[in-house]
């Protein structure tokens, strides 16, 4: 049976789960860990905002009538940390990894909108790395959904019933004929997660990450796909109307740096990358669908 948070118009306060977040939780080796079905549900989401303002600079989309297509994302992740730092969930957030995320939007959703957001826990998969779960975050306006968002994360944990295999060689790296450099300044990550809430240490300060392995911060994954939605979508032959999003995580983007965004166009679809300053290996992949 399902648990939903139900909150009215102000979402979760963020200080104390990020108290929550860096609490330890023992995470047993042995037996089926099993998420529980949490959800949490945010009635009356405002879209228009002065983060908004400073998410759509940060980020670099252009301001008009509508609201990005990955800003909902932004509004529901204080319903995202509440989940991920329940105590019914039982595995700890630092150190989890996003591997993949897809939005769906329906049509654009003007700046002003109210949105009911609703997030939920699912799609838990043990995989050779460990264990795989999805976030799913729903917007709806005046009861019809608007828009749909898939979060894949890992919490690395290898199966000790899988035999171990040499990785298989990555395919060989596909160039398309668009490329555009993008500078990321060292302050990228204070300033996505003044606007989004996500103060994760990894992004925040060399010193910080160093204590989770990195040797500099890393720039969020949302922002570098935000950042490459912002700067495909002021091309010329851009769709309007329904549209799919996804993208997989590869490698880190780290602070400072620079980052090539490459990418080709169709008719229904574009596929795109955030490649290392070489042009030789992918930050990320995806691909945009018009529906």
């Amino acid at each position: 049976m399902s648990d939903t948070l139900i909150y009215r118009d102000t979402p979760p306060t963020l200080l104390p789960l990020f108290g929550k977040a860096v609490l330890p939780k023992k995470v047993s080796s042995e037996g089926d860990i099993r998420l529980p079905e949490l959800s949490a549900k945010l009635l009356y989401a405002k879209t228009s905002s002065d983060d908004l303002n400073q998410y759509e600079r940060v980020c670099g989309f252009s301001s008009g009538n509508h609201i990005p297509i990955t800003w909902p994302h932004i509004l529901a992740f204080p319903l995202h940390l509440k989940l991920l730092t329940e105590k019914a969930f039982p595995l700890p957030l630092l150190g989890l990894v996003h591997l993949r995320n897809s939005i769906t939007q329906h049509r654009a959703i003007g700046k002003g909108e109210v949105l009911e957001l609703e997030v939920k826990l699912g799609g838990q998969e043990r995989t050779s790395r460990g264990i795989e779960f999805d976030v799913n975050t729903t917007a709806r306006s005046a009861g019809t959904v608007v828009w749909e968002g898939d979060s894949t994360m890992l919490f690395r944990q290898p199966d000790p019933n899988s035999r171990s295999s040499a990785k298989a060689a990555p395919p060989a790296l596909e160039l398309y004929p668009k490329m555009v450099d993008i500078k990321v300044a060292e302050s990228i990550g204070r300033q996505y997660a003044k606007v989004s809430g996500d103060s994760n240490p990894i992004h925040m300060h060399a010193l910080s990450a160093k204590a989770f392995g990195f040797p500099r911060a890393i720039a969020h994954g949302m922002w570098s796909k935000a950042q490459a939605l912002a700067i495909m979508g002021q091309q010329d032959g851009w769709h309007s109307g329904p549209v799919k999003v996804s993208c997989q995580f590869k490698k880190p983007v780290f602070l400072p740096g620079t980052a090539q965004l490459n990418w080709r166009e169709g008719k229904t679809a574009w596929d795109y990358q955030l490649l290392n300053a070489r042009g030789d290996a992918p930050h990320l992949s995806g691909r945009i669908e018009w529906l």
